[in-house]
């Protein structure tokens, strides 16, 4: 049995997170849906309308919605204009691309500093109808910051570490 080298074995632990961020949003998302379910049929069924459903919602939307942002950044996925820099020599090409994930894993750590400053306040607040801490809303903006960080300054490192035989249009794999 053959090992692969580092970089391939820390590719495959980056894939492994952003496979469970999926997973993990994926589940909120069917939860969301099952709790709008229960908003309806308690609503207009039952005449008893839930209402913890609005703030249960509010917190998985916060998870889906960042965690769902830090998979993009894993995948390279998100929205990017390229022309310009498809249009440098492929040297400037690279060079460009990894200020790009340096300035990315940046916003990152702004993000998980901040984040862990806004549940540091919101510890002992609690959300209105489900009884748990502030923090538990806010956890999902530091958590995407952290793996924003860890995705972009990798990848940066990774095509840092491969500069010469890195080729910048070939997809996110062949990094």
């Amino acid at each position: 049995m053959t090992r692969l080298p580092i970089s391939a074995r820390i590719e495959v632990f980056l894939d492994y997170i952003r496979t469970l961020c999926e997973i993990i949003a994926g589940i909120a998302l069917v939860v969301l849906i099952a709790t709008f379910g229960w908003l309806v049929f308690g609503r207009y069924v039952l005449n008893v309308t839930p209402t913890w459903v609005e703030q249960l919602a509010l917190l998985l939307i916060c998870y889906i919605a960042f965690l769902g942002a830090a998979a993009g950044v894993r995948d390279d996925s998100h929205i990017g204009v390229t022309v310009f820099r498809d249009m440098m020599p492929v040297t400037a090409q690279k060079a460009l691309m990894i200020v790009i994930d340096l300035i990315v894993a940046g916003f990152g750590a702004v993000m998980l500093l901040a984040g862990s400053t806004l549940m540091s306040f919101g510890w002992d607040t609690l959300l209105p109808m489900l009884d748990i801490p502030e923090s538990f809303r806010t956890l999902a903006i530091t958590s995407c910051g952290a793996l924003v960080l860890l995705f972009a300054g990798v990848r940066a490192l990774l095509r840092i570490s491969r500069f010469r035989d890195w080729n910048p249009n070939a997809a996110i794999e062949d990094i």
